[in-house]
């Protein structure tokens, strides 16, 4: 019951806590427990409060089900010249406007230390100027490239395409995962350097992407809480965050 979760209509709430488990128990059971006993009952079924991982309702479980073979799809996308090389796999990602990625814009606010109770006020920019961090990481070799532009296109992807290509190593070919974002695919302004190649990762889906952990450390460390006063300030700050790592 606790892992399948509620039903908003049949149980009015849409996470169990421990006082509504208490009262499941107390119907179904004619057993009655405080909340506390809940707990540690929970606790004793090797369960524990965690974060949910997000997941967009247009996603599609079949492609994220057949992404898991990405042995196969690596293969598959491979082209013939990169035989006999090493391969490396690289993840790309850029223009998610909750992430470290488009810096300025609406500024977040992480988790601080502060008294029960109390509601501790930070600084958040209200403004609308913005610069986006383009990475790339490749979590075998422990390397990154990464650019920062004032705007996402297909052009803006090309020089950050060049800027992995010279991060591949010398007679390697990377393949490289990314979202099927229209400025991400190849034709049109998108040139693919020779020693890269583009595997795309199933739409509404950014969870299969490590690069998404990047960000995650990155906005919570570095640009949070922050206003900058010149927008030349902005780009500056996207280097610095991308160079704490």
């Amino acid at each position: 019951m606790v892992l399948a979760g509620p039903d908003l209509k049949r149980d009015g709430v849409v996470r169990w806590r421990c006082s509504d488990l208490r009262t499941q128990v107390k119907a179904r059971l004619e057993v009655g427990l405080h909340g506390r006993t809940v707990g540690k009952l929970l606790r004793k079924l090797g369960m524990t409060r965690l974060q949910p991982r997000p997941f967009h309702p247009k996603s599609d479980a079949e492609a994220q089900e057949a992404h898991e073979n990405f042995t196969g799809l690596v293969a598959e996308a491979l082209p013939p010249e990169a035989a006999g090389k090493a391969i490396e796999v690289w993840f790309q990602d850029g223009q998610e406007p909750k992430a470290l990625d488009r810096v300025g814009r609406q500024g977040t606010l992480s988790y601080v230390w502060a008294p029960i109770g109390s509601r501790p006020a930070r600084v958040r920019d209200r403004r609308r100027q913005s610069a986006h961090l383009f990475g790339a990481i490749c979590p075998a070799r422990a390397v990154g490239a990464a650019i920062v532009m004032p705007r996402v296109s297909g052009e803006a992807m090309t020089l950050h395409l060049e800027e992995i290509s010279k991060a591949v190593g010398k007679a390697a070919h990377a393949v490289l995962a990314c979202d099927g974002a229209g400025w991400r695919r190849s034709g049109g302004r998108l040139t693919v350097p020779e020693n890269v190649t583009l595997l795309r990762l199933p739409p509404y889906a950014p969870e299969p992407n490590p690069m998404e952990n990047v960000w995650e450390r990155l906005r919570g460390n570095q640009p949070s809480m922050t206003a900058w006063r010149t927008y030349t300030a902005i780009p500056d700050a996207c280097c610095n965050a991308w160079n704490s790592r």
